[in-house]
């Protein structure tokens, strides 16, 4: 990993710096508003940030009820900063507080290209499982 990027579990953060991240992923909607960051934030189970000295430059968050199933989302490192371990740090942050937590069933989504990344933190395919979301035209995806 770079020298001097920290990864840290956070209540909060800049909202904007947020937004920028969710762009760099790819998932943001231009008329969406930064107000609800602050209670995305404080509404996961665990909500990890890179730093590079003040700035965020990449996330992810874990979602759960703390006793059952956890899954991760929104993991994202801005452009600039991918190839550097910066992902892989988020990731072990996210699964080392869940199983900490003793939480054994950890899923995700993976978008395209992404598997093996996943792969090499000990994720695999779940044979006969199909990822699936409620489509709306007012939906987030």
């Amino acid at each position: 990993m770079l020298s001097g990027i920290t990864v840290r579990t956070v209540g909060a953060w800049d909202a904007e710096e947020i937004v920028g991240l969710y762009r760099a992923g790819e998932w943001w909607k231009e008329e969406w508003t930064a107000d609800g960051i602050t209670a995305l934030i404080e509404g996961s189970f665990c909500f990890v940030v890179a730093v590079d000295g003040t700035r965020a430059v990449g996330m992810g968050r874990a979602i759960s009820d703390g006793c059952s199933d956890a899954y991760l989302q929104d993991i994202v490192v801005l452009p600039e900063y991918r190839g550097h371990g910066i992902g892989d740090a988020i990731v072990e942050a996210l699964v080392n507080f869940c199983t900490a937590r003793d939480l054994a069933w950890i899923g995700l989504i993976a978008q395209p290209g992404t598997v093996e990344f996943y792969r090499r933190h000990g994720f695999a395919r779940m044979p006969g499982h199909v990822p699936m979301l409620l489509r709306d035209e007012d939906a987030l995806y």
